[in-house]
């Protein structure tokens, strides 16, 4: 039962971050940056794991795969999410101030380059937008390692 809840608590978690992602985006008109839609692809993977344990609600060996799963796609929004915060920690001047957009990045590009160029940055990435005094990126990385964190506590255990 409580594991059955924690997933559908992910999940809606999931989607509450990425209801709020676009309520910015189309509410209040703040475009979001490469980053930003690579944060939310990591978002909706990681609500998807969780709606599927949810709805699948398995016995042993499965809820050790659910939770792989959840160590990796969380590991992944860790990632992308912490990359964002530390270039919206570098000094003025030490990131490039342009870079193609995410479109013509991935019309031009095969997709391993689409992903090492976007994780490079660019100005548009440095653009702090805050909620609560908190970066987005950053509130971003926190709940990505909450909801895998308990992700991987409730599908573990019996």
């Amino acid at each position: 039962m409580i594991r059955r809840l924690g997933n559908f608590i992910g999940f809606a978690v999931c989607a509450l971050m990425l209801g709020f992602a676009y309520y910015l985006q189309f509410g209040r008109g703040m475009n979001p940056c490469a980053l930003c839609i690579f944060e939310r692809i990591t978002t909706a993977a990681l609500g998807l794991v969780f709606l599927v344990a949810w709805l699948h609600h398995p016995k042993r060996v499965g809820r050790w795969i659910y939770a792989i799963l959840i160590l990796i796609v969380a590991a992944a929004g860790i990632f992308v999410s912490a990359r964002h915060v530390y270039i919206q920690h570098l000094p003025p001047g030490e990131i490039s101030s342009c870079g193609a957009s995410l479109s013509m990045l991935v019309q031009h590009l095969p997709p391993w380059k689409v992903i090492r160029e976007v994780l490079h940055g660019s100005g548009e990435c440095a653009h702090v937008d805050t909620f609560l005094g908190v970066s987005l990126p950053l509130w971003v990385l926190g709940l990505t390692s909450l909801l895998g964190i308990g992700g991987i506590a409730v599908n573990s255990r019996r």
